[in-house]
């Protein structure tokens, strides 16, 4: 059984079943959040709403995939676009420094997408240096869910976050054990996920595991 990650092979035969999160699904949330609230989020009111990307780390799975799912969702909306985009290694360092760069180079930033909490958490340090609100003059869309994150997002400095769920060890073992006795189970099983509002933060932070 593969867990959170999947091989670069097109043998089947080599595993039962892989379980882990669908990274193009999580960019497609972030994306559909986006389409969705594009008047909202065009914050300069000039029918454009330009985004700035900040990617997890080069040639990393969840980097790829999340890009890619956004892309396509926001691809449906004229008005969308990712202005510029850049890695920040998935590090709230990483996240400030390359949004301090982006806020000195791009012109009408509405969007932040964060492709994990830790960058848009940096992002709002350089938003806030630079005497901007994060979550009004800037929205910001981040990837995850960790406790820190939601802190933000219920205080209303992040928009919106779509989970990552790390906390797969009883479907792990569900499907271990059905493996074990010989039953038969589906090849691929995506994590259980969701995505939280401001209101949907604040209401779940206090059993928050992780």
């Amino acid at each position: 059984i593969l867990t959170d990650r999947a091989v670069d092979s097109e043998d089947d035969s080599l595993y039962e079943s892989f379980i882990g999160s669908d990274f193009v699904l999580e960019g497609e949330r972030a994306g559909d959040w986006l389409v969705e609230n594009a008047e909202e989020a065009d914050v300069d009111g000039d029918g454009d709403v330009n985004v700035v990307q900040l990617e997890g780390t080069t040639g990393a799975a969840p980097a790829i995939d999340r890009a890619e799912g956004f892309a396509e969702t926001i691809a449906s909306d004229d008005s969308i676009e990712v202005t510029a985009s850049q890695t920040g290694d998935f590090t709230r360092d990483g996240g400030k420094r390359v949004m301090e760069s982006f806020l000195n180079s791009e012109d009408g930033i509405d969007v932040v997408y964060a492709h994990n909490d830790d960058m848009g958490l940096g992002a709002i340090e350089a938003i806030e240096a630079a005497g901007l609100t994060p979550g009004e003059d800037i929205k910001i869309i981040t990837v995850d869910a960790v406790k820190d994150g939601m802190q933000a997002l219920a205080d209303g400095k992040i928009n919106f976050i779509v989970e990552c769920n790390p906390l797969l060890g009883p479907q792990l073992m569900d499907l271990a054990a059905k493996v074990v006795a010989g039953e038969e189970v589906e090849p691929r099983v995506v994590t259980e996920e969701t995505t939280f509002t401001q209101e949907q933060a604040a209401e779940v932070l206090p059993d928050r595991q992780y």
